[in-house]
């Protein structure tokens, strides 16, 4: 008899279980599916900050550009032409590492001082891989790690 209780009473909770389960599985989906990827970058020609928000939390890189002062100089002391040719093809290469690390971002926000942002959504917009991805550009001056930080929270949360 009090095998046939414990039988009965097992049969619910692993039911109760189960649900609980399937419940949670299910809210931690639907959570996921909700938080959107974002990211927002603070960028000139020889830097781009990366600052990815995750449940309001930033996590920093940096990729800079190869073509630096000294690279400038160098091809410049060969010929002009050299010089202009390495520059656009180092700011391309920047340009795409830029494109790789937003690629499976939702939301992005392109921001500095200068008129890299506007190249980069340029060419941004000309490939269609990123074409789902919501691109922002907004002009800023320079900024401090801090005020780039506060600048990426308060436009994701307007």
């Amino acid at each position: 008899m009090l095998s046939c209780l414990l039988a009965a009473y097992s049969y619910p909770l692993t039911n109760i279980a189960g649900y609980i389960a399937k419940t949670n599985s299910s809210l931690s989906k639907k959570n996921n599916m909700t938080t959107k990827k974002q990211i927002g970058i603070w960028m000139d020609h020889s830097a781009a900050h990366l600052m990815e928000l995750t449940n309001d939390v930033i996590t920093t890189n940096i990729i800079e550009s190869e073509f630096t002062h000294k690279v400038k100089e160098d091809s410049l002391n060969k010929s002009e032409n050299l010089m202009h040719n390495k520059e656009q093809h180092l700011q391309h290469s920047y340009y795409k590492k830029i494109g790789e690390a937003i690629k499976d971002h939702q939301q992005v926000v392109l921001f500095g001082p200068t008129d890299a942002k506007t190249e980069l959504f340029n060419l941004l917009k000309e490939d269609h891989h990123f074409e789902n991805i919501e691109i922002d550009v907004e002009d800023t001056d320079k900024m401090t790690e801090n005020q780039q930080h506060a600048f990426v929270k308060a436009h994701f949360q307007a």
